[in-house]
């Protein structure tokens, strides 16, 4: 069937959300799910990161949904193995050797949404007529937004339930991976009746394989030949030195009782703090970052966006040491600090496209986004080690200096004055 013939309101959406969920249960969900399961922060930390991998990779296997099937048979296959990724874990949650096994099935989760987000991506152009894919611009951000929503709240809060409900923690967190599952078989049986065809979605001929790895390699390179290259390297690693500690230490922390220096909070509450109030201050602050930089643009923004990214990193510092009891002023810290994260991020977001435009902007971008999920791994696997020798107020004003490189970075940086202002008029 022609592309032109489906509704994108039939399968934009359902595709973006299905896009979204498994990256933030790889990313999120299951930190939560290990500390729930008495796995030290250490070892939380350090294989959880691990999990960034495919992303970091991503760029150098992209060839190979190029060269074989369609996206749309891509698209259609990783969601069901994702689905086979999600009941594994929910199958080896209750044996003795949970971790190990559960951890591989994630592997196999990660390294199949990472090749998702490739297909997905693609089919996406493929799919819609250049005005509609402006059109829907919003709409696959929206549903992806809904997907970390439900991720980060709707399924905390969801084992939290089935925790209270059974008693058993390791079978309430099977019980939700299971509900995941069925929802992921479903939706990849949706997407392969409801999905276009479009004409364009082949793959490249085999014959023409050695062409298309040579072009690969020869864009490859040409990313690393840019002007200051250097400093744009260091600051996509370095930019979010501290958030990429804090992030993976964040849910722990609020966790853990007050005898071990934590807030003693439920699985539920937590899902409610990060899932809804979270949320919504990280969209808010993205929205409004966007909005500021296509006034003024990146360059004249750059710094102030550091600032209200790292400092509000302080909340966690003060929470380690009052241990409040109020879940509102809980509350109220976390919706800072995400506030906060969602408006400074734009300007990476904003020098990610800066420092990718030219010949080949696309490919360029996807290795900026490899060194993004770099930053965030290396980082993370560490962190729990050192909040575990330090304690947690310690280890958030550790956070608080490890924000120092990225300032000192953004001096380095030559970005055009009247960039970010351009994407608005362009728009």
């Amino acid at each position: 069937m022609n592309a032109k013939r489906k509704n994108p309101w039939i399968w934009v959406p359902s595709l973006y959300y299905a896009q979204g969920l498994p990256y933030v249960i790889v990313m999120t969900v299951s930190v939560i799910m290990y500390k729930r399961l008495d796995i030290s922060n250490a070892q939380i930390a350090l294989y959880t990161s691990w999990l960034y991998l495919p992303w970091v990779i991503k760029p150098l296997w992209s060839p190979v949904v190029d060269l074989f099937k369609t996206k749309r048979w891509w698209v259609v296959i990783m969601q069901l193995i994702i689905g086979a990724g999600l009941a594994g874990v929910a199958l080896t949650l209750p044996t003795e050797n949970f971790f190990r096994y559960s951890l591989a099935f994630l592997w196999l989760l990660a390294f199949s949404s990472a090749t998702h987000d490739i297909a997905s991506d693609g089919f996406y152009m493929l799919g819609l007529e250049e005005k509609d894919q402006s059109y829907f611009v919003g709409i696959r951000t929206t549903f992806y937004r809904l997907a970390m929503l439900s991720g980060q709240g709707l399924l905390i809060i969801l084992a939290g339930f089935f925790e209270v409900y059974t008693g058993r923690i390791a079978l309430a967190w099977s019980i939700t991976f299971v509900f995941i599952a069925v929802f992921f078989s479903g939706i990849s049986l949706y997407h392969k009746f409801m999905l276009p065809r479009p004409v364009g979605d082949i793959s490249v001929p085999r014959e023409a394989g050695n062409g298309l790895f040579h072009e690969f390699f020869r864009t490859f390179g040409s990313f690393f030949r840019k002007k200051n290259i250097l400093p744009a390297v260091a600051f996509l690693l370095l930019y979010r030195l501290g958030e990429a500690q804090l992030i993976k230490l964040a849910s722990p922390f609020l966790l853990d009782p007050a005898s071990e220096g934590g807030l003693g909070l439920a699985t539920g509450e937590v899902g409610w703090i990060y899932g809804t109030i979270g949320l919504l201050a990280l969209s808010l602050g993205g929205i409004i970052g966007g909005v500021a930089a296509s006034q003024k643009g990146l360059r004249f923004w750059i710094f102030p966006m550091a600032l209200a990214m790292n400092l509000p990193n302080l909340v966690f510092v003060y929470l380690s040491a009052a241990l409040p009891q109020s879940i509102w002023l809980i509350s109220g810290a976390v919706a800072v600090e995400q506030f906060g994260y969602g408006f400074g991020f734009t300007a990476y977001v904003l020098f990610m496209i800066y420092f990718s435009a030219g010949e080949h902007k696309t490919a360029h971008y996807a290795i900026c986004t490899a060194f993004m999920a770099l930053g965030m791994m290396l980082p993370g696997m560490v962190s729990g080690w050192i909040q575990e020798a330090i304690g947690y107020h310690a280890f958030f004003i550790w956070v608080v200096f490890c924000t120092i490189p990225g300032f000192i970075l953004i001096r380095f940086l030559k970005i055009d004055a009247s960039f970010g202002r351009k994407i608005k008029s362009q728009a």
